[in-house]
């Protein structure tokens, strides 16, 4: 069996601010920094559910993933598993747009090419829509779909002897198209329930299995073995409980705040 556990990134120094930030690069910010300690042990229990050991660890190549994925490797029991970076992983682009300032409520009867030039860069509806230089919700579906083919069903193989088990540290978009890019690979799955909505450190579990066990691979994208692809848990964040005031949706958030943590959340319909 195939075990993968998805895991957004902890708060960033972008996060607290109401800006575009997909490629931008910041850090982690403390609080992020306590949240992403805590995934793996709190108060030195495992805490990530039965003593929870990855053989592999995926992490965006961006600061606060690759910071995210490195928090879990150096929590982790010896032996160590093997860490990779990797930039598919990396959140939504988003072009001209990135560091600029999040708007909600946008002038009438101007085009997006008259509020681009102005400075105003809008929430684009769509899932081609894209700032200029950037990428629309479909490129990042198929950038995730590359990343699953060699992140998770290169391992396919190797779970048809013994459990595997991945974690993949990347960013609230993201991991909702990879979520989205893993359940397509079997016809059979749910995906009328919403992945969406992930607080900073809150992991996401799929379980991955092959109908037919005697199949032993190897095994690529174009030629999968009929697959079972089950989500386990969804935005689980137990590993914050008791942590200072001020995670995700500590405080009260103005509107255009609430919606763009929403938004980098996986909430692309913000």
């Amino acid at each position: 069996m195939l075990t993968v556990t998805f895991i957004r990134h902890g708060q960033s120094e972008d996060n607290v601010k109401n800006i575009w930030a997909g490629w931008k690069d910041a850090p982690l910010s403390e609080l992020g920094v306590k949240a992403s300690d805590r995934i793996i042990k709190r108060r030195g229990q495992a805490f990530l559910k039965s003593n929870t050991k990855f053989d592999f660890i995926y992490a965006s190549d961006l600061l606060r993933a690759h910071a995210t994925g490195q928090a879990v490797l150096n929590s982790h029991s010896l032996p160590k598993p093997p860490f990779t970076s990797d930039n598919r992983l990396r959140e939504q682009h988003f072009g001209i747009a990135e560091g600029r300032p999040w708007v909600i409520a946008t002038p009438p009867n101007m085009t997006y090419e008259d509020m681009f030039a102005q400075g105003i860069f809008p929430v684009l509806r769509g899932r081609e829509a894209k700032f200029p230089e950037g990428e629309s919700l479909n490129d990042l579906a198929r950038r995730t779909e590359s990343a699953i083919a060699d992140c998770v069903v290169l391992h396919l193989a190797a779970a048809v002897q013994s459990d595997v088990h991945i974690a993949i540290a990347s960013h609230g978009l993201c991991i909702s198209e990879l979520v989205a890019a893993l359940l397509r690979l079997d016809p059979e799955s749910r995906r009328d329930i919403s992945y969406a909505g992930l607080l900073n450190t809150a992991w996401t579990r799929a379980v991955v299995s092959i109908k037919d066990a005697s199949l032993a691979g190897p095994f690529d994208v174009d030629h999968l073995p009929p697959l079972t692809v089950k989500i386990t848990d969804v935005n689980n964040s137990d590993h914050l409980d008791s942590l200072e005031a001020g995670i995700e949706d500590a405080g009260v958030l103005d509107d255009d705040k609430a919606a763009a943590r929403a938004f980098f959340a996986g909430k692309a319909a913000a």
